[in-house]
């Protein structure tokens, strides 16, 4: 495959002399200057007769360069009758046939150039050749794809490895522009060596042949007529067409040429060994291969990945762009032209190229396909019809891969707004895929894809009618409508796969909602409003909030359905919580509740209390907020809304556990646990079970504690939730680290490291880190992260989902204070508690753990002033001490009391 692989010289006879001629020559192993070095001729005698610019040369030439190139037998009577002219007579069918290495044998004739190097296509050819050889096999198989995608490459090696099962010959023609049925029926019957219909079909009786036809769509109609004409006439010949589009006769079988496999994103850092194996990159290094020494280096092979990517895979593509690589590395070929894909340019210097392109070849009367990569796109794009070509730019809107369903809704009536009159685009959809320029991959209903090359160009004829705008107000219209269909499942048991569903579509929803934040706010406010759960769920709460905001805050909102914007303000205030910033936000889940009340809308009343019992909690409202969560657990009740008894009762937990009444908790748990096994709420049950665990920890059963919590982690990460995993993973390490188990804590700790996602610094207060030590000491402080990184889940209420799962930055902190106090390095541990509490202390965190960590740093420390702030923070937030923390501290409480009484 080259650069030039769907380009081809004009309708063509047998093979000609120069085709013969450069064959030879390169089956020989042989430059032009060797040949004729070998031969005694010039080498521009050998140059001008592959180029074809000696018509009829001298006998001894000819006879010359046979002898140069060791030809015998019927090989070199075919050479000689070659170079007399198209007016010899056709070889004796009888006489010993030209094999495709072009010796003498019982091989079939091959009438065609060498077989080009394939990578990538080895599936195509093994069932293409099983295909063409199966006796039931079809008559007629035409590969279809977008130039540039390797068709001609394809169709040649095809064609030399079916050779051996079709003793009639197998023979080649190329099509050109403005040829007609005539030509191309003379062409055909005489590169099969006869020289009318009748006496093919009567050479050919009992011998299967193969006819290959490149370049279909330059002529389409004559192209049906002549094969229509053929397979009627000749029942022994099958025909394997390349072209733009099916030939549309009966029968016919139609094969598309997908571009090459390229690597997912994941693989980006798996190295070259892994890398390799994809033929997309495959194809790109070896053709880098062919301008540079050295190979890509390691810190190239992400950028590779990425471009093979951007370029989807398309042979003409990842060739242009290989060749730049003569001046540019991997790294800046992706900066320069990632972006620019369409501009990419076949060379201009009229080089040599497999197939049946002629060397040198400049004769302007041949059409050039695929000057710049954009001309590749373009030819197909010329082929559709006028309404095939509106659907395609309506569907270059989507990002990634999409239904039927959503390109129904894309591509309906202009007058139908809400995209509710159906129109079938199954039709346009099978056109676009004849084309090649629609992939079609997968069994999901997410299968359909543009080649980004054509979306780009199908975006740029879209910016070009002035149809951009409303095509992007469009598909952003119909993204909203798929996430509010998807929202509903967000909540319960369809959960993770409600996630996955999005997750599917989210470069989608992420161009949606930038541009219908610019030209349609109502529209992004609706779609950033049902992505509350999706945000929360992957870990995007400061960007979503960020969204929220800046859509409540545009004025072109201001008179919006005030059920919509209270559902805004609730998920703003949700996604604040996850990082820290509820306080910002209890106005907004104030005003969100009153306007669910004004309106009588009962899930969004409970919603709304829920979140502002969760920010009350962060702000030290204890008692206001457990009226939350009891006014929730009414209203849940009244209204037979199972899953919100469940979420109360795990938010009533936290508030038993704040004041040492774990035997409360527990029960609340339980119940959390049978309301949703009630409801089909696996995830909630799970966060129950490590909210129990944590119960386990606080009532010293470390043992218990560690078992319950991993055996939640493990569910968790079944479920598809890793940032409530590393929250209980963080409990997990706590209750070990307090049981004295070292080394599985440090486990614990380095797996947080690695796992743990960059918290921006606006949204998270930086905390204390203890002082760094001498390097070598186990547990050192300067191993404490300035990142803000998280613990497992907090003893905390939920926001909405039932589980303890706000974040904490103080959770590593508590586990390397409590690893030194077994250790018994009182000042490390101490360090370490204070930069807990410090951490703990921040806004929307867990008082419980400043609590801990504060019982930490006076017990390490005997220092009467971190036992008054202790009993300040309990007594600000309503929290008692365990009995544990009492029995620990009891020494310090009485030297304290006895120092007061003197």
């Amino acid at each position: 495959m080259t650069p030039a692989h769907d380009r081809s010289p004009g309708l063509g006879v047998r093979a000609g002399l120069p085709d013969l001629l450069r064959g030879h020559r390169l089956s020989a192993g042989l430059t032009q200057a060797e040949l004729a070095d070998r031969a005694g001729v010039g080498v521009r005698t050998v140059r001008d007769l592959e180029r074809g610019r000696s018509s009829r040369p001298q006998r001894t030439t000819v006879e010359l360069l046979a002898g140069a190139l060791d030809l015998a037998g019927a090989t070199r009577a075919a050479f000689l009758a070659a170079a007399r002219g198209p007016t010899a007579d056709p070889p004796d069918p009888s006489g010993d046939p030209l094999t495709a290495g072009g010796e003498r044998g019982d091989a079939s004739p091959v009438s065609l150039p060498p077989p080009v190097e394939l990578i990538g296509r080895d599936r195509d050819v093994t069932e293409l050749t099983g295909m063409l050889t199966d006796e039931l096999g079809p008559r007629l198989v035409s590969l279809v794809g977008l130039a540039g995608v390797g068709k001609t490459a394809l169709a040649l090696s095809v064609g030399h490895a079916v050779a051996g099962g079709h003793p009639g010959g197998v023979a080649g023609v190329v099509v050109a522009a403005g040829s007609d049925g005539s030509d191309l029926l003379a062409a055909s019957v005489a590169v099969l060596g006869a020289t009318r219909v009748p006496d093919l079909a009567a050479r050919l009786v009992g011998r299967p042949a193969l006819l290959v036809v490149d370049a279909a769509e330059r002529a389409p109609g004559p192209v049906a007529e002549t094969l229509h004409r053929l397979i009627a006439a000749v029942p022994s010949l099958r025909v394997l067409v390349s072209g733009r589009h099916p030939v549309g006769l009966p029968g016919e079988w139609v094969w598309p040429v997908a571009p090459l496999e390229v690597p997912p994103p994941e693989d980006e850092q798996a190295g070259p060994t892994v890398l390799a194996q994809w033929p997309a990159v495959a194809l790109f290094t070896a053709r880098l291969a062919q301008v540079r020494r050295e190979p890509p280096v390691a810190a190239e092979l992400p950028a590779l990945a990425r471009l093979v990517r951007r370029l989807d895979g398309l042979p003409l593509a990842i060739e242009l762009m290989a060749a730049r690589g003569r001046i540019l590395d991997v790294t800046e070929l992706l900066d320069r032209y990632g972006d620019r894909v369409l501009d990419l340019a076949t060379p201009g210097d009229g080089g040599q190229h497999p197939g049946w392109d002629a060397p040198g070849a400049a004769d302007a009367s041949r059409p050039r396909v695929g000057v710049t990569l954009r001309d590749a796109v373009a030819t197909s794009y010329r082929l559709l019809a006028p309404n095939e070509r509106a659907a395609l730019r309506r569907l270059a809107a989507f990002g990634n891969r999409w239904s039927v369903d959503l390109a129904e809704e894309m591509l309906a009536d202009d007058a139908d707004s809400d995209g509710t009159v159906a129109i079938d685009p199954v039709p346009v959809l099978d056109r676009l895929a004849e084309l090649g320029l629609l992939s079609v991959r997968g069994a999901g209903p997410l299968r359909f894809r543009l080649l980004d090359a054509v979306r780009d160009f199908a975006t740029e004829q879209a910016a070009g009618a002035g149809e951009l705008t409303c095509i992007r107000l469009r598909h952003a219209a119909v993204v909203a409508r798929l996430v509010a269909r998807t929202a509903t499942d967000l909540v319960g048991s369809g959960l993770p796969e409600a996630v996955h569903r999005l997750d599917e579509v989210s470069s989608d929803i992420n161009s949606a909602l930038a541009h219908a934040a610019t030209d349609d706010p109502l529209t992004a406010l609706r779609l950033a409003t049902g992505l509350t759960r999706w945000w929360r769920f992957r870990g995007r709460d400061v960007a979503g909030r960020q969204w929220l905001r800046r859509l409540l805050a545009d004025p072109r909102t201001a008179d919006a359905d005030p059920v919509l914007r209270a559902w805004a303000s609730v998920g703003v205030a949700q996604l604040a919580a996850e990082h820290g910033a509820g306080a910002e936000e209890l106005p907004a889940a104030r005003g969100a509740l009153e306007a669910f009340r004004r309106a009588g809308v009962v899930t969004g009343e409970l919603a709304a209390r829920t979140v502002l019992g969760a920010l009350l909690v962060t702000t030290g409202h204890q008692e206001e907020a457990r009226e939350q969560a009891d006014s929730v657990l009414r209203l849940a009740a009244r209204n037979g809304r199972v899953r919100d008894m469940a979420v109360a009762q795990n938010n009533l937990a936290w508030h038993e556990v704040r004041v040492a009444d774990l035997a409360a908790a527990r029960r609340r748990l339980a119940a959390v646990d049978r309301l949703a096994a009630q409801c089909g709420e696996q995830r909630l049950r799970v966060l129950a079970r490590a909210n129990l665990a944590e119960v386990a920890r606080l009532a010293g059963r470390y043992a218990d504690a560690v078992d319950q919590g991993r055996s939640a982690a493990t569910a968790l990460a079944e479920l598809g939730d890793p940032g409530q995993r590393r929250r209980v993973l963080g409990r997990v390490g706590l209750a070990l680290a307090q049981d004295g188990r070292g080394t599985e804590a440090a486990d614990v700790l380095a797996e947080l490291r690695a796992s743990f996602p960059e918290v921006p610094s606006q949204a998270r207060s930086a905390p204390v880190v203890p002082r760094p030590r001498a390097a070598g000491s186990v547990g050192r402080p300067d191993g404490a992260s300035h990142r803000g990184d998280l613990g497992a889940f907090t003893s905390g209420p939920t926001v909405a989902a039932g589980g303890w799962s706000h974040p904490e930055e103080g959770v590593r902190a508590l586990i390397e204070g409590n690893l030194a106090l077994h250790r018994g390095d009182r000042e490390l541990a101490a360090e370490w508690f204070a930069a807990a509490a410090a951490a703990a202390g921040a806004d929307g965190q867990d008082r419980r753990d400043v609590v801990e960590a504060l019982v930490g740093l006076a017990a390490s420390t005997g220092d009467p002033a971190a036992l008054d702030r202790l009993d300040q923070v309990c007594r600000n937030n309503g929290i008692r001490l365990l009995p544990q923390e009492e029995g620990l501290l009891y020494a310090l409480v009485v030297a304290r009391e006895t120092g007061s009484h003197r």
